[in-house]
């Protein structure tokens, strides 16, 4: 298992597999950054190499030198920060992120690992830590939900330990902000894992029951409560099981409920959880359904999230519910024109259903209302049209007040996860008005991602704030690794809100 510490020890005495030091593109070429702390025979030889190689010092470029004349560590890894000074100290955060990210990726079978890129503050510090931690991971492929395959044996993937070097000292709030990003790291992969199980692993019963095997492991003091298919049908959650009627693995929604003792705060946090998703009888084309074992990600999202604020004690009520259900197609599937009943009572016509995520957020919307939090953040990888607007690495995010809108894409800034803030014009209301019901489901092509958003605010308690988070694009990448990104399930929106959520404990 991964693990992080920090040190203010010479980077160079360290006696690592590999010592991981920056790169910046200066006009007279690629340079080693600041906070290095190497001798001057180390520099002179990385300098030479890094001209030799013609290094660009661009995020992702990463090259690995053996043999260091000055520096116990077997190999030196040299990771880009982009433009900059020899000198400077001061990065972007999302850069030192991703310059970590990708340069333990290239060592992450290693065994023990330093990183000396620069970490002046306990903001830079916080950055490289986070992106070591993200770096090394990878997907155990023998094992799903750790039941190791028929006939095989396999031992977890372990990762390395991971030493940083702190500019700012090794006081409290550095080795706190190093902590913080471990704890933050292992709820993540958790995230990615459960997006990148196989969805003949993965539906709603098997998720539930990873939640209660991960909650009964951890040291954060969550409780879990199931709702099965026939509570969910005795409850009036008509959305939830609408959608996942076509299925033989029926429904659940997840509650997980981290509670500290005097908390005066509460939040809420509501996940998308469609194990997978073929668009039921408006069945997608088959390339549609390649990547659709990870329309679940928001779910696993808001899992890891409550998980991770108990471990770290924050002193804020989280609850998150997962949203479950598995959506196909079958003789008792949900067909376009049925309507069905709301938790809330409302009645919703149903023009697509492949568009059912709305409809399973719905539900747990109007259960996360009834508690009364002071706000809720629901998250899903809900529409085509997301992506359409703002690409595959960037968020949109809607809400019913501007203001806590505002904190949750400041949230996601900080975090290093991009996100925009969207609009929710009240004329395109009239886009879901249908005779046949309170409400349709679904409006026309135009602007969809927020028609969808407008729908959900349907749901919402009177007087909570609200935000919804699109992520369709950015929970899943089909591209190569990047930065301190993976293939496949990415773990995109545990850190915003995560970070949302310690905003709201500080007050």
């Amino acid at each position: 298992m991964t693990s992080l510490t920090v040190t203010t020890k010479t980077p160079a005495d360290l006696p690592v597999d590999a010592l991981v030091v920056g790169s910046v593109r200066t006009d007279d070429g690629p340079d080693l950054a600041a906070g290095h702390g190497l001798p001057r025979q180390a520099v002179v030889h990385l300098q030479a190499v890094l001209a030799d190689l013609e290094a660009t010092a661009r995020t992702g470029d990463v090259h690995r030198v053996v043999a260091v004349p000055g520096v116990k560590a077997t190999s030196v890894v040299v990771t880009g920060l982009g433009a900059g000074s020899a000198r400077s100290t001061a990065f972007d955060p999302v850069a030192l992120r991703d310059a970590a990210g990708a340069a333990l990726r290239s060592v992450r079978t290693k065994r023990a690992v330093a990183v000396a890129l620069p970490t002046p503050d306990v903001d830079s510090l916080g950055a490289v830590s986070d992106g070591a931690f993200a770096g090394v991971y990878q997907y155990d492929k023998a094992t799903s939900l750790g039941t190791p395959r028929a006939g095989k044996a396999s031992a977890p993937v372990a990762g390395p330990t991971i030493t940083v070097f702190s500019g700012a000292g090794q006081g409290k709030e550095a080795r706190d902000v190093v902590a913080r990003s471990a704890t933050l790291g292992a709820a993540r992969d958790w995230a990615r894992d459960l997006v990148n199980t196989p969805p003949n692993v993965l539906f709603p019963q098997s998720f539930a029951d990873a939640v209660k095997k991960k909650v009964s492991e951890s040291p954060g003091r969550v409780t879990v409560t199931v709702l099965d298919e026939k509570a969910l049908a005795k409850g009036g959650f008509g959305g939830i099981v609408g959608v996942g009627q076509g299925s033989v693995n029926p429904p659940r929604i997840v509650t997980m409920r981290y509670a500290p003792s005097g908390a005066k705060a509460s939040v809420a946090l509501v996940g998308k959880g469609i194990t997978f998703d073929s668009g039921g009888l408006n069945l997608k084309p088959s390339t549609g359904m390649v990547t659709m074992k990870s329309d679940m990600a928001g779910a696993a999202a808001v899992a890891a999230t409550v998980l991770a604020a108990a471990e770290l004690g924050l002193p804020v009520g989280v609850t998150g519910y997962l949203c479950l259900a598995e959506n196909l197609p079958s003789g008792t599937a949900q067909r376009p024109s049925d309507v069905v009943v709301m938790r809330n009572g409302t009645s919703v016509e149903i023009l697509d259903t492949d568009a059912e995520g709305r409809m399973v957020l719905g539900d747990g919307i109007c259960l996360a209302s009834e508690k009364k939090p002071d706000w809720i953040v629901d998250i899903a990888t809900l529409t085509g049209a997301q992506m359409v607007a703002l690409g595959a690495d960037i968020a949109g995010v809607m809400g019913n007040d501007d203001a806590f809108r505002t904190s949750v894409v400041a949230a996601a800034d900080a975090a290093g996860e991009g996100a925009w803030a969207m609009p929710l014009p009240a004329a395109m209301r009239a886009k879901l008005d249908t005779p046949t019901a309170d409400i349709a489901h679904k409006g026309d092509r135009d602007g969809g991602m927020l028609t969808a958003a407008i729908f959900l605010q349907e749901f919402v308690g009177e007087g909570i704030p609200w935000a919804h988070l699109d992520i369709a694009g950015p929970s899943f990448n089909t591209k190569g690794a990047t930065g301190a990104t993976p293939k496949g399930g990415t773990g995109f929106g545990v850190s915003t809100l995560l970070g949302l959520v310690e905003r709201h404990a500080r007050g």
